[in-house]
C-alpha cells in the first residue's frame, strides 16, 4: 500500500488522529507534548502516529495536507492544524465539541 493511501486511511479510520514525535505517555517534542494533552483532556479517545517510528509518514505526511510540521491534528478526517490551533480551540472549549461529535458519528456509522 502506497504510504498516502496508509495515511488517508489512518485519518479517515479514526474520529480524531494525532501524528506526533513519540507517544502521548512519551512526547519527543514539546509541541506533541502539549498537543497531545490538549486531546486527552477533552476525555475522548483518540488515536496516534509516532512519526519518528514511521520514516515514511514522517517524510510524507507534509505533503499530504499541505502542513509542513508536526504534530499534525486530525479530527474527523481533516486537518484541524498543529499545536497553536489546537490550544486555541481546547482554550475555547472547541476541540471537545469537535472530538465527541467525530467520536459520534464513528459509533452511527459501525452501528
Amino acid at each position: 500500500m502506497d504510504v498516502i493511501e496508509r495515511i488517508d486511511q489512518q485519518v479517515k479510520g479514526h474520529p480524531a488522529v494525532i501524528y506526533m514525535k513519540g507517544t502521548p505517555q512519551m512526547p519527543q517534542c514539546g509541541f506533541s507534548m502539549r498537543a497531545s494533552q490538549a486531546l486527552g483532556d477533552t476525555g475522548v479517545p483518540f488515536a496516534y502516529v509516532n512519526v519518528l517510528q514511521d520514516p515514511e509518514i514522517f517524510e510524507n505526511l507534509p505533503r499530504y495536507a499541505d502542513w509542513p510540521t508536526f504534530p499534525q491534528i486530525y479530527i474527523d478526517g481533516e486537518l484541524v492544524g498543529g499545536c497553536d490551533i489546537t490550544l486555541e480551540l481546547a482554550a475555547s472549549g472547541e476541540l471537545k465539541t469537535m472530538m465527541e461529535s467525530a467520536a459520534s458519528k464513528q459509533e452511527q456509522a459501525a452501528s
